[in-house]
């Protein structure tokens, strides 16, 4: 399926990990179905290679979408990132960021209530949000996790480093 095609078919409903999986093919990303209800990605973005993986959940009709950017987190550097994130998720309108406790992973995530008429349908322009939203956040916040993990930064300096907006043009 290329980008064409799932234009042409905005207005059709359909299931959200077929969605899912169309879309990454649809931009020529690496992608890979496990099973029926769950589908991953690699994709390059501005800083690292992410990891995008969905997972539909039929029974409560509720499609879990993380974007995992390859962030490891040290047992010493929790409590820091901890804070970190509380002070990204301050910012964000959709999805937000959060550390597994277990494996150390720093990720974004995002859960979505999916409802239709019967069947559970993503639409394109759902899931072109979805997914846009979560790389769009990962590359907006990778140098703050980076200035916190390897510069030392405290969180609040991390985000004020990272966040800084250009005016005018060079």
């Amino acid at each position: 399926m290329t980008l064409d095609d799932l234009e042409d078919a905005r207005g059709d409903a359909t299931p959200p990990i077929d969605m899912l999986e169309s879309y990454f093919q649809a931009h020529g990303w690496a992608c890979e179905r496990l099973g029926e209800d769950e589908v991953t990605a690699t994709v390059q973005g501005s800083w690292t290679q992410y990891e995008l993986r969905g997972v539909w959940r039929p029974e409560d009709r509720v499609l879990q979408f993380l974007a995992l950017p390859d962030i490891r987190v040290p047992a010493d550097k929790r409590q820091a990132v901890y804070e970190t994130i509380g002070l990204i998720n301050e910012q964000l309108w959709l999805g937000h960021f959060e550390l597994w406790a277990a494996s150390g992973l720093a990720l974004y995530r995002n859960a979505s209530l999916i409802e239709g008429d019967g069947e559970s349908v993503l639409s394109l322009d759902q899931a072109e949000t979805l997914i846009e939203t979560a790389i769009d956040e990962c590359d907006r916040f990778y140098p703050v996790f980076q200035f916190v993990l390897w510069g030392d930064k405290t969180p609040a300096d991390a985000i004020a480093s990272a966040l800084i907006e250009t005016r005018g043009e060079a």
